[in-house]
C-alpha cells in the first residue's frame, strides 16, 4: 500500500541517473544533510607553553587550588583509606604540577606514594 503524498511527490523528484526520468525513487530524496553548508572548524588546541605565552592561565595560580586539594588528599590518606586518597593525591599533583603549581605537586605526589607504600606494606602488621 503506497502513500499518496508519496506516490505525489515522486512524480517531480529528479531521479538520481540524470539521462533517465524515472519516478521510482521514493527513499532516495528523505535524508538531511548539512555537510555542505557548515564550513570545517580546526580542532586543535594551544599547546601549554602557547597558553602561557598569551596569558591565560599563566604562573602558580592556575594549578594552586589543585596543588593545595593534592596536598590534602595525599595527608589524609596517611590516615584514612591509604591506597584511595593516596592514589588521587598523586594524580592530582601531577595534574598541579602540569598546570604550574611545581613544589605543591611534588609534594603531593611524595607523601601519596610514602602513604601508599606504608598502607601496602606495614600497616598489614598492625
Amino acid at each position: 500500500m503506497e502513500d499518496h503524498k508519496d506516490t505525489k511527490i515522486r512524480g517531480y523528484l529528479p531521479s538520481p541517473n540524470t539521462d533517465v526520468d524515472s519516478p521510482d525513487y521514493p527513499s532516495d530524496y528523505r535524508e538531511e544533510t548539512a555537510a555542505e553548508i557548515a564550513a570545517p572548524v580546526p580542532i586543535a588546541r594551544p599547546a601549554f607553553q602557547e597558553r602561557s605565552k598569551s596569558g591565560e592561565g599563566t604562573g602558580a595560580k592556575a594549578g594552586t587550588g589543585m596543588g593545595w586539594a593534592a596536598l590534602a588528599l595525599s595527608i589524609l590518606s596517611l590516615f584514612v583509606m591509604p591506597i584511595l586518597f593516596g592514589a588521587a593525591g598523586i594524580v592530582l599533583g601531577f595534574v598541579a604540577r602540569r598546570r604550574g603549581a611545581e613544589s605543591l605537586g611534588a609534594w603531593a605526589i611524595g607523601i601519596g606514594a610514602i602513604s601508599i607504600i606504608v598502607g601496602i606494606f606495614i600497616l598489614p602488621f598492625f
